[in-house]
C-alpha cells in the first residue's frame, strides 16, 4: 500500500524529532561544577578559609549533588582574583569564590557574572613592618618601599585604608608581590613595609614584623568583603543546581557562624593552611563568627560593597563603575535571600 508523502515524513519526523530533543537535553544535561578559589595556603594543601574549608572538609556540595552524578571540581589558584578572571574570561570556571575588588575588576571589565552570595565581610588587614623602622601609622609610609598585590581585595583594602588618612599610592613607593612573596620580602628586609592579611602576624611571632595597626584600628576602613560570583551563561543555563548549591551552602555558613565552632574552625584552617593556629587565633580574638562570615545579600553587604566599586573607580583600579545591585542575580534579587 503506497502512504502518502506527509504521513510517511510525519511517521518518521515525529521519532527523529524526539531523538534530537533527547540528544539535545543530553547535550546540556550538567556533569561538572567548575568552582575557582584563591589558595591563601602557605604548604602543599590547599586552603581558601571561611566557608570555602568547612564546605571542603565536609564535602557538602559533593554531597548534596552526588546523587545526580554531577562532579565538584575544585581549582585553587596561587595567582588569586587575576588568574581566576581570565579562566572566567577563558571559560574555565563555572564559580568562583573571591575578594572584593577582583570581583569587582572583572564585572568592570566586561565578564558577564552574577552576584550570588557573601562569603565574609570585615575581614582585618594588618600593617606589617620591619623591626625599628619607626613605622606606627600609615602618614609614615610615605616615600617608603610597601609591598601590596595588585588586584586582590588587598589592593583595595590597602587604597580604602589610605584613603581614610588623606593619602593614596601616589604618596608611596608600592611593590607589586603576590602573599607568599611580600611576606618573604619583608622578612628578608628588603621592602619597608606590606599590607595583606593575618598571615603576617607569623612574621610578627619570629620577629621578623611589626604590626603597628589594622583596619579596625582605623574604624573599618580598608576591612575586606568576598564574594561567590557565578558566569551568567552558567547561572541562566543551570537556575536549579545554582539553588541548590547555595541551599547546601548554608550548611557550612550555618556552622561557621556558630561562634562555639571558633577553635574547631581555627584547627581546621590552620592544618590546611600550614598556619600556626596562634595566628588565626589572634586574628579573631576579638571577632565573633557570626559576624565575618552570613551569607546574606543584605542592604548593608550590598551597600559596603557598592563604596568599594565607587573606590575602585575613583582610584582608577577600574574604567567603569556599576550599580551592584544590578549585579545580583535577578531571582535572587527577587526573593530577597
Amino acid at each position: 500500500m503506497n502512504l502518502p508523502f506527509k504521513r510517511v515524513f510525519s511517521l518518521f519526523a515525529v521519532p527523529a524529532l524526539a531523538g534530537l530533543l533527547a540528544f539535545t537535553a543530553h547535550a546540556d544535561e550538567l556533569k561538572e561544577i567548575r568552582i575557582a578559589v584563591p589558595d591563601l595556603s602557605a604548604g602543599t594543601q590547599h586552603s581558601g578559609g571561611g566557608v570555602v574549608d568547612v564546605l571542603r572538609d565536609q564535602q557538602i556540595f559533593e554531597k548534596a549533588f552526588a546523587d545526580q552524578g554531577i562532579k565538584i571540581q575544585w581549582s585553587f589558584f596561587k595567582g588569586a582574583g587575576p588568574v581566576i578572571n581570565e579562566a572566567f574570561a577563558n571559560g574555565q570556571v563555572d564559580l568562583a569564590y573571591l575578594g572584593d575588588l577582583a570581583a569587582i575588576i572583572g564585572k568592570s571589565n566586561g565578564l558577564d557574572t552574577r552576584l550570588l552570595s557573601a562569603s565574609a565581610r570585615g575581614v582585618k588587614q594588618y600593617l606589617g613592618v620591619v623591626p625599628g623602622s619607626g613605622i606606627k601609622t600609615l602618614q609614615d609610609l610615605k616615600g617608603k618601599r610597601v609591598a601590596i598585590f595588585r588586584g586582590t581585595a588587598t589592593q583595595l583594602s590597602f587604597d580604602a585604608a589610605l584613603a581614610s588618612q588623606g593619602l593614596s599610592e601616589k604618596d608611596l613607593k608600592v611593590i607589586n608581590l603576590d602573599f607568599n612573596a611580600a611576606v618573604a620580602a619583608l622578612a628578608a628586609k628588603q621592602i619597608d613595609a606590606s599590607w595583606g592579611s593575618s598571615g603576617l602576624t607569623a612574621l610578627q611571632a619570629k620577629g621578623l614584623a611589626e604590626l603597628p595597626l589594622n583596619t579596625k584600628d582605623l574604624g573599618g576602613a580598608g576591612s575586606v568583603q568576598s564574594v561567590l560570583v557565578g558566569t551568567g551563561k552558567f547561572v541562566d543555563a543551570h537556575p536549579e543546581a545554582v539553588a541548590k548549591l547555595l541551599k547546601a551552602q548554608q550548611q557550612a555558613v550555618e556552622w561557621l557562624t556558630e561562634d562555639s565552632n571558633k577553635a574547631a574552625y581555627v584547627q581546621l584552617v590552620s592544618g590546611l593552611a600550614s598556619y600556626p593556629p596562634v595566628i588565626l587565633t589572634q586574628d579573631l580574638q576579638d571577632q565573633k563568627l557570626s559576624e565575618v562570615f552570613p551569607s546574606t545579600l543584605d542592604p548593608v553587604f550590598l551597600g559596603s560593597l557598592q563604596d568599594k566599586v565607587d573606590l575602585a573607580a575613583q582610584q582608577k583600579l577600574i574604567r567603569k563603575p556599576f550599580k551592584v545591585n544590578d549585579w545580583v542575580a535577578p531571582e535572587l534579587a527577587a526573593a530577597k535571600l
